[in-house]
């Protein structure tokens, strides 16, 4: 893998982080309120962590995944009829409408291909988008949602579950390859239906994931969304096209050609990758200043 690639791999595996297995509260205490929100240097996350409720302006994402903000958004319902969302706690179940109306779509596509009674949906957004304090990178625009490994029961979950359930870790030990005790076919079909959608821009698996769908579906024209990003051992990574007529919206890099089964793959499963080095000085916060202009009027609205 050369510099770039490497510098590529090294992205995607900040943006992977999320937390997925933190155990929840069934009483989230407020966050304490900022001292000077107006000052320069107050990362941006402070103020878009703080945000409970969404900015009532049109529908609209501004900047890219993993520096924007979301204006307009809307909340998953809690259940559904092939969906439950997950740490409710967090309040992180909110989208683009584009989003939302997706996940209540696909939920019952994934039903039908996998024979699962439904989807375990985690962390999306937050009200207002943008950066959060714990966790993601990305999901910053409210077109990023995390779907658990572990089936949807066919009962609806207490609340506490919803915050203390871990989900599957369909990885082996070793991180080479997935557990056969955990991975099925049904995680396969599940993951295939969601690459299938046209509004989906791409599916991040763990390494381990995508090897194992290589050597079944290699060739097939779907295969090259499924891109291989570190972690991702509990869930797997939904993104969403920018919708049509978002201007502000800023469009990730086509997927390259191809089913991504080549020797790029091999990368993941070396001394390089599994076990990185320490880098140098942590990257600096991202500041308002640092995104979209719209970002402050969204924060700003009622």
């Amino acid at each position: 893998m050369d510099a770039k690639q490497a510098a590529a791999a090294l992205l995607c595996m900040l943006c992977a982080a999320s937390h997925a297995q933190d155990i929840g509260t069934l009483s989230p205490a407020p966050l304490p309120s900022l001292a000077n929100p107006d000052a320069p240097g107050l990362p941006a996350k402070e103020l878009f962590g703080r945000a409970v409720s969404a900015a009532k302006l049109p529908a609209e994402t501004a900047g890219f995944y993993s520096k924007g903000c979301l204006a307009g958004a809307e909340q998953l319902p809690v259940n559904g009829p092939h969906w439950q969302a997950m740490r409710l706690s967090r309040n992180r179940h909110w989208g683009h409408p584009e989003l939302v109306g997706f996940l209540q779509r696909f939920s019952k596509k994934a039903a039908d291909a996998s024979g699962w009674p439904g989807l375990l949906i985690g962390d999306m957004s937050q009200p207002r988008g943008g950066p959060m304090l714990t966790g993601h990178a990305s999901h910053q625009i409210g077109l990023d949602a995390d779907i658990w490994m572990l089936p949807m029961p066919g009962r609806e979950l207490t609340r506490l579950e919803r915050e203390e359930l871990p989900s599957l870790d369909v990885v082996r030990a070793d991180r080479l390859d997935v557990d056969p005790a955990a991975w099925t076919a049904k995680h396969l079909a599940v993951i295939r239906a969601a690459a299938m959608e046209p509004s989906v821009q791409r599916v991040l698996v763990n390494p381990a994931v995508k090897k194992a769908m290589c050597r079944t579906e290699k060739g097939q024209w779907w295969m090259g969304k499924v891109r291989p990003a570190a972690q991702h051992n509990y869930h797997f990574h939904i993104r969403l096209h920018c919708p049509p007529g978002d201007a502000a919206c800023v469009a990730q890099d086509p997927v390259p050609p191809g089913d991504g089964c080549d020797a790029g793959l091999d990368w993941w499963f070396t001394g390089e990758a599994l076990n990185p080095k320490p880098g140098g000085a942590p990257k600096p916060p991202l500041l308002l200043k640092d995104l979209p202009a719209q970002c402050s009027a969204v924060l700003g609205a009622k």
